[in-house]
Protein backbone atom coordinates (compact mmCIF):
# COMPACT_ATOMS: atom_id res chain seq x y z
CA UNK A 1 0.00 0.00 0.00
CA UNK A 2 1.18 3.45 -0.98
CA UNK A 3 1.77 5.47 2.10
CA UNK A 4 0.87 9.34 0.80
CA UNK A 5 2.43 12.15 2.86
CA UNK A 6 1.65 16.39 1.89
CA UNK A 7 4.48 18.34 1.23
CA UNK A 8 6.52 19.33 4.97
CA UNK A 9 6.39 23.38 5.19
CA UNK A 10 9.07 24.20 6.22
CA UNK A 11 9.09 27.46 9.21
CA UNK A 12 12.90 28.26 8.88
CA UNK A 13 14.64 29.63 6.14
CA UNK A 14 16.87 27.75 4.33
CA UNK A 15 20.42 28.02 5.37
CA UNK A 16 22.92 30.36 3.27
CA UNK A 17 25.03 28.84 1.10
CA UNK A 18 28.11 30.02 3.89
CA UNK A 19 25.91 29.16 6.75
CA UNK A 20 27.26 25.59 8.24
CA UNK A 21 25.50 22.65 8.13
CA UNK A 22 23.34 21.52 10.35
CA UNK A 23 23.76 18.11 12.33
CA UNK A 24 23.08 15.03 11.24
CA UNK A 25 21.33 11.99 12.50
CA UNK A 26 23.01 9.05 12.65
CA UNK A 27 21.97 6.68 10.35
CA UNK A 28 20.03 3.44 11.68
CA UNK A 29 20.72 0.99 8.38
CA UNK A 30 22.54 -1.60 10.56
CA UNK A 31 21.01 -1.32 14.01
CA UNK A 32 19.10 -4.66 15.34
CA UNK A 33 15.10 -4.15 13.42
CA UNK A 34 16.47 -2.20 10.46
CA UNK A 35 16.86 -2.70 6.76
CA UNK A 36 19.32 -0.55 4.89
CA UNK A 37 17.13 0.84 2.16
CA UNK A 38 17.57 1.28 -1.22
CA UNK A 39 15.91 4.48 -2.59
CA UNK A 40 14.04 5.05 -6.43
CA UNK A 41 12.59 7.41 -7.35
CA UNK A 42 10.02 6.52 -10.42
CA UNK A 43 8.22 8.21 -12.79
CA UNK A 44 7.97 7.25 -16.84
CA UNK A 45 11.65 8.21 -17.47
CA UNK A 46 13.70 5.31 -19.44
CA UNK A 47 16.40 5.62 -16.73
CA UNK A 48 13.97 4.81 -14.00
CA UNK A 49 14.10 1.01 -14.85
CA UNK A 50 17.86 1.38 -14.62
CA UNK A 51 17.73 2.45 -11.29
CA UNK A 52 15.47 -0.17 -10.54
CA UNK A 53 17.30 -3.20 -11.88
CA UNK A 54 20.35 -2.05 -9.96
CA UNK A 55 18.58 -0.83 -6.24
CA UNK A 56 16.46 -4.60 -6.28
CA UNK A 57 19.71 -6.36 -7.24
CA UNK A 58 21.72 -4.40 -4.64
CA UNK A 59 18.75 -4.41 -1.78
CA UNK A 60 18.73 -8.16 -2.74
CA UNK A 61 21.92 -9.64 -2.68
CA UNK A 62 22.82 -7.11 0.92
CA UNK A 63 19.45 -7.79 2.10
CA UNK A 64 18.08 -4.67 2.31
CA UNK A 65 15.33 -2.88 1.41
CA UNK A 66 13.59 -1.76 -1.93
CA UNK A 67 12.05 1.59 -1.32
CA UNK A 68 10.19 3.26 -4.40
CA UNK A 69 9.01 7.18 -4.31
CA UNK A 70 6.81 9.11 -6.60
CA UNK A 71 6.69 12.39 -5.96
CA UNK A 72 3.34 14.64 -7.44
CA UNK A 73 4.55 17.77 -8.40
CA UNK A 74 2.13 20.32 -7.40
CA UNK A 75 0.23 22.20 -10.95
CA UNK A 76 0.76 26.66 -10.09
CA UNK A 77 -2.25 26.72 -12.19
CA UNK A 78 -4.69 24.99 -9.87
CA UNK A 79 -3.54 26.74 -7.03
CA UNK A 80 -6.51 29.09 -6.46
CA UNK A 81 -9.40 26.21 -7.63
CA UNK A 82 -9.66 23.72 -4.46
CA UNK A 83 -11.78 21.69 -6.53
CA UNK A 84 -9.80 21.43 -9.22
CA UNK A 85 -6.44 20.69 -7.33
CA UNK A 86 -8.71 17.97 -5.38
CA UNK A 87 -8.82 16.20 -8.69
CA UNK A 88 -5.64 17.08 -9.84
CA UNK A 89 -4.21 15.26 -6.76
CA UNK A 90 -6.66 12.21 -7.40
CA UNK A 91 -5.54 11.66 -10.71
CA UNK A 92 -1.83 11.87 -8.96
CA UNK A 93 -2.38 9.39 -6.69
CA UNK A 94 -3.85 7.02 -9.46
CA UNK A 95 -0.78 7.75 -11.73
CA UNK A 96 1.32 6.73 -8.96
CA UNK A 97 -0.20 3.65 -8.52
CA UNK A 98 -0.29 2.62 -11.86
CA UNK A 99 3.72 3.27 -12.10
CA UNK A 100 3.61 1.02 -9.15
CA UNK A 101 2.31 -1.51 -10.93
CA UNK A 102 4.38 -1.18 -13.87
CA UNK A 103 7.49 -1.64 -11.49
CA UNK A 104 6.48 -4.12 -10.13
CA UNK A 105 5.83 -6.21 -13.25
CA UNK A 106 9.12 -4.81 -14.05
CA UNK A 107 10.90 -6.68 -11.04
CA UNK A 108 8.63 -9.94 -11.62
CA UNK A 109 10.23 -9.78 -15.36
CA UNK A 110 13.99 -9.59 -14.12
CA UNK A 111 13.61 -12.26 -11.26
CA UNK A 112 13.15 -10.51 -8.41
CA UNK A 113 9.72 -12.11 -7.32
CA UNK A 114 10.23 -12.23 -3.61
CA UNK A 115 11.06 -8.43 -3.23
CA UNK A 116 8.65 -6.46 -1.86
CA UNK A 117 9.03 -2.98 -2.36
CA UNK A 118 7.75 0.00 -0.17
CA UNK A 119 5.95 2.48 -1.99
CA UNK A 120 6.19 6.18 -1.09
CA UNK A 121 4.22 9.01 -2.56
CA UNK A 122 4.80 12.51 -1.69
CA UNK A 123 3.74 15.81 -2.85
CA UNK A 124 5.65 18.76 -3.75
CA UNK A 125 8.85 19.28 -5.41
CA UNK A 126 10.74 16.30 -6.43
CA UNK A 127 14.49 17.44 -5.49
CA UNK A 128 12.86 19.21 -1.99
CA UNK A 129 10.66 15.47 -1.65
CA UNK A 130 13.85 13.37 -1.68
CA UNK A 131 15.65 15.39 0.20
CA UNK A 132 12.72 15.26 2.69
CA UNK A 133 12.49 11.48 2.77
CA UNK A 134 15.96 10.93 3.55
CA UNK A 135 16.45 12.55 6.18
CA UNK A 136 12.90 11.56 7.65
CA UNK A 137 13.56 7.61 7.15
CA UNK A 138 17.08 6.81 8.83
CA UNK A 139 17.00 3.58 7.01
CA UNK A 140 17.50 5.07 3.73
CA UNK A 141 21.41 4.27 2.84
CA UNK A 142 21.57 4.68 -0.60
CA UNK A 143 20.02 7.09 -3.46
CA UNK A 144 19.70 5.52 -6.87
CA UNK A 145 19.59 7.43 -9.98
CA UNK A 146 19.50 6.07 -13.29
CA UNK A 147 21.15 8.49 -15.85
CA UNK A 148 19.50 9.69 -19.23
CA UNK A 149 21.06 8.78 -22.62
CA UNK A 150 20.54 11.89 -23.85
CA UNK A 151 23.76 13.79 -25.05
CA UNK A 152 22.50 17.20 -23.32
CA UNK A 153 22.88 15.40 -19.88
CA UNK A 154 22.33 13.15 -16.95
CA UNK A 155 18.88 13.90 -16.61
CA UNK A 156 17.65 16.95 -14.17
CA UNK A 157 17.45 14.75 -11.45
CA UNK A 158 20.90 13.61 -11.35
CA UNK A 159 22.40 16.70 -12.06
CA UNK A 160 20.28 18.46 -9.61
CA UNK A 161 21.51 15.78 -6.44
CA UNK A 162 24.81 14.48 -7.68
CA UNK A 163 25.84 17.35 -9.41
CA UNK A 164 24.59 20.51 -8.16
CA UNK A 165 24.94 22.72 -5.06
CA UNK A 166 23.95 19.93 -2.71
CA UNK A 167 25.75 17.25 -4.15
CA UNK A 168 28.83 17.91 -1.32
CA UNK A 169 26.52 17.39 1.43
CA UNK A 170 23.74 15.06 0.56
CA UNK A 171 22.77 13.07 3.68
CA UNK A 172 23.77 9.50 2.14
CA UNK A 173 25.57 8.03 -0.99
CA UNK A 174 24.24 8.69 -4.39
CA UNK A 175 24.77 5.39 -6.86
CA UNK A 176 23.93 7.03 -11.26
CA UNK A 177 23.24 3.76 -13.41
CA UNK A 178 24.75 4.96 -16.60
CA UNK A 179 21.65 4.61 -19.34
CA UNK A 180 23.59 3.18 -22.29
CA UNK A 181 24.10 -0.20 -19.93
CA UNK A 182 21.68 -2.93 -20.52
CA UNK A 183 19.08 -4.77 -17.80
CA UNK A 184 21.64 -7.29 -18.19
CA UNK A 185 24.77 -5.51 -17.47
CA UNK A 186 23.33 -3.71 -14.28
CA UNK A 187 22.37 -6.58 -12.81
CA UNK A 188 25.70 -8.31 -13.59
CA UNK A 189 27.10 -4.88 -12.08
CA UNK A 190 24.85 -4.68 -9.11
Amino acid sequence: MAKTKPPAKSKTKKPSPAAPPRPRKKREVYAEGHKRKFLVVVDETPECESALAFAASRAQRTHGQLALLYVIEPGVEFQHWLGIEEVAREEGLNKAKAVFRLFGRKLKAMGFEQLVPEEIVREGMKDEEITLLIEEDQDIGVLVLGASKDPSGPGPLVSTLAGGRLAGTFPVPITVVPGHLSIEEILALA
